[in-house]
């Protein structure tokens, strides 16, 4: 779990005379930045449009107050979130350590995502560690009952500290058979298949690419298999409300969802509370979902399924005392955004355009307006950078936000921004490529992208979230990197991190320093102006249009240092470069640690992104099992930390696990001289545990086999 501060002191709830209610959110009239520290504090939940969460406002007491919130659901459409306060008594209880991974897999109008967010939603309030993967296809539409429709959502859940999805599902619930054939090769050895029978038809057989149904043939005997036709379970209970076949048959996701519930001794009511919020005008189609729902549940309980299939219960992991919310990479990078700006005392300016999987930050950050945030969906993604530029020269927080095709089209603009020294965050929720590649896939491939890819010398910083709720810190460093030198900041994510869901604990805004700007003051008429002299750090002053004495020319155009007039001889212009690469070298990042092990040794894993889970439960495992191995993880992809040359060095073997052809690999090559070998994937999928533990085998057998090779031999 992702930790933040304690809460702060109990106090009343509405914080002004005036309040006004929105979507169940209580708010004060005018929210200040101490407003919205508190409700970060406090338990302010939001919502994305992609994944909607469910929306609170609690008071709370403090942690030596032994209660347990109780979560109020406000329905939307597929994610809900939950938060739970986490006692004192809770967080000394040290249950057994157990964890279960389960996948439900279906047609795309299946409604796994959201049956997947909803036992997500159940699990965080039963007080459970996890971390999602929603994984779904790039098509709109595929044609149903195919391989290339499937859509799928992992859980991997427990009582003790869960850092990735998983890596073979325990449970597999196939609701047809072409998510039979496409998620049944992840399935452990003798994990448990339910399979929906009614759908095994010849039609749909052969749709999947089956010549005979695998319920039959044997050939799933490496797994524990039950069947039972869910489809005509689902139609016996909601026959009473009339609604037709198709639309009957919409509800069986519910029937799923309920039976998987009572498998893992989970709490109905909360789902039952967000059912009849969403079909709030449609009361039919909720009490019909309600009922699959309860009969899935009631399966569970009073049918002999087989020995295969029983309750299990797995308690609530241990926790440090405080609330905890389920938060997605885009709900926590939009929450990250927000609470830079209040810490830099500016508002946010944001301008998009639709592109997967950067769409969902654009949703929820629409829905915050009351924060002082402008939101512009652009006609094209040269216009959105550039709108958040103006914001940014007109004296807002300019941010923007695409991913790899997106960015492409960007880079002139980002060009611009550099060339003026203005401040923007823009944010890269990486997908797999070239081109439109692998919408719905992740990949960390744009590295080389966010650190070189612009005309001329162009260097910027470049910060990279490891995890969904590390994507609120980063976007806070990235707002405050990006308004105190005068710079566009890139701040990467992919499309595993902004999808994937995991709890955070909500954390306490007065440890956060803040970071107000200061824009350059007016000036008598007659004094020369300087819009690019230099402070300590390099960084330029920052000029609002129409401050009297102070108008100047700024633009694209190489300028004379100081005066910033148009200048493009050589000597202006190489002293330009020199300063803005020396003003980005110069920006000060924390010394880079140790994520897990010692500061030398035989090996390291270097890892950045998404990566972190992985790589810190393989070490974990190898370092149980003695070896001699460390993982430290970057956050600052440039200017890289000062130290980490230093650390690097001190280790005799430098391996880099990305979800590229190596580009980290080639960039520490390149910076520090050092042999760092690449250990790469390129599926669209993230790193399972037993890759990465697998190749820390192979790399430390190779260090003993070179070492025993060496050595010298006994005279005969």
């Amino acid at each position: 779990m992702a930790a933040g501060g304690p809460a702060p002191p109990d106090r009343p709830l509405t914080r002004s005379g005036q309040a006004r209610r929105s979507r169940g959110l209580v708010f004060a009239a005018k929210p200040t930045y101490m407003e919205m520290a508190l409700d970060l504090g406090r338990g302010a939940i939001f919502s994305s449009a992609a994944r909607p969460a469910s929306h609170i406002i609690t008071g709370i007491a403090p942690p030596t107050v032994v209660r347990r919130l109780k979560a109020h659901i406000v329905g939307y459409a597929y994610m809900a979130s939950a938060t739970h306060l986490i006692t004192e008594e809770e967080a000394t209880a040290y249950p057994p350590l157990e964890a279960m991974v389960v996948r439900f897999a279906g047609d795309s109008g299946d409604g796994m995502q959201l049956t997947g967010g909803q036992f997500t939603l159940s699990t965080a309030l039963a007080g459970n560690d996890l971390a999602t993967f929603p994984d779904f296809p790039a098509e709109i539409r595929a044609p149903l009952g195919t391989t290339f429709g499937v859509s799928a959502f992992q859980i991997n859940f427990g009582s003790t500290a869960i850092e990735t999805a998983g890596d073979q599902p325990d449970v597999l619930i196939a609701m047809n058979p072409a998510a039979l054939k496409v998620n049944s090769k992840d399935l452990r050895d003798g994990g448990l298949i339910i399979a929906d029978e009614g759908e095994f038809t010849p039609r749909n057989l052969a749709k999947a690419g089956y010549e005979q149904s695998p319920l039959d043939d044997g050939s799933l005997a490496r797994w524990q298999l039950v069947r039972f036709n869910i489809s005509q379970l689902t139609l016996d209970a909601v026959k009473p409300f009339g609604l037709g076949n198709k639309e009957a048959l919409r509800c069986k996701n519910m029937w799923t969802l309920g039976l998987a519930l009572w498998m893992f001794d989970r709490d109905r009511a909360p789902i039952v509370d967000w059912l009849k919020a969403k079909f709030a005008k449609k009361p039919e189609l909720a009490e019909a979902n309600i009922a699959a729902l309860n009969a899935g549940h009631a399966y569970g309980e009073t049918v002999e399924i087989g020995a295969q299939v029983r309750q299990h219960h797995i308690a609530p992991a241990p926790a440090e005392p405080g609330l905890y919310r389920t938060v997605t990479g885009a709900e926590s990078l939009s929450l990250g955004l927000i609470a830079g700006a209040q810490l830099a005392g500016l508002p946010m300016f944001f301008g998009g355009y639709p592109i997967t999987p950067a769409s969902a930050i654009l949703h929820h950050l629409t829905r915050l307006k009351e924060y002082g945030i402008t939101t512009f969906q652009a006609e094209d993604e040269i216009a959105a950078i550039c709108a958040a530029l103006g914001a940014s020269y007109a004296g807002q927080l300019g941010v923007t936000s695409s991913s790899g095709p997106g960015i492409a089209l960007k880079t002139e603009a980002i060009g611009l921004a550099v060339m003026t020294e203005l401040p923007l965050v823009i944010v890269n929720s990486q997908r797999g490529g070239p081109s439109t590649g692998l919408p719905t896939k992740t990949e960390q491939s744009d590295l080389y992208q966010a650190v070189y890819g612009r005309n001329g010398d162009a260097p910027l910083p470049v910060i990279a979230a490891r995890s969904p709720a590390d994507a609120f810190d980063c976007a806070i460093e990235a707002c405050r990197i990006a308004t105190r030198y005068m710079t566009p900041v890139m701040l990467l994510t992919d499309g595993y991190i902004a999808n994937a869901a995991e709890p955070w604990r909500v954390p306490d805004m007065g440890n956060y320093a803040p970071f107000p700007v200061t824009f350059a003051p007016e000036q008598p008429a007659g004094e020369g102006v300087m819009p690019f002299s230099r402070n300590d750090d390099l960084a330029r002053p920052w000029i609002k249009p129409g401050t009297p004495g102070l108008e100047h020319r700024i633009g694209g155009i190489e300028k004379a240092p100081g005066s910033g007039n148009i200048d493009y001889s050589s000597e202006a212009h190489a002293e330009m470069t020199r300063l803005r690469a020396a003003k980005i070298d110069g920006i000060d990042v924390p010394d880079q640690d140790v994520a897990l092990g010692a500061s030398s040794g035989k090996l390291v894993i270097v890892g950045w992104g998404s990566t972190y889970g992985p790589i810190h439960q393989a070490v974990r495992r190898a370092r149980l099992k003695g070896q001699d191995v460390s993982h430290i993880h970057i956050r600052h992809i440039a200017p890289l930390p000062r130290n980490l040359s230093v650390l690097l060095k001190g280790f005799e073997h430098i391996l880099v696990p990305e979800m590229n052809t190596g580009q980290l690999k080639t960039v520490l090559r390149d910076k520090f001289l050092v042999d760092a070998r690449p250990l790469n994937k390129v599926s669209g999928q993230p790193f399972q545990i037993a890759e990465i533990a697998a190749a820390i085998d192979a790399a430390l057998d190779r260090e003993t086999q070179s070492t025993e090779s060496t050595s010298p031999r006994p005279a005969a």
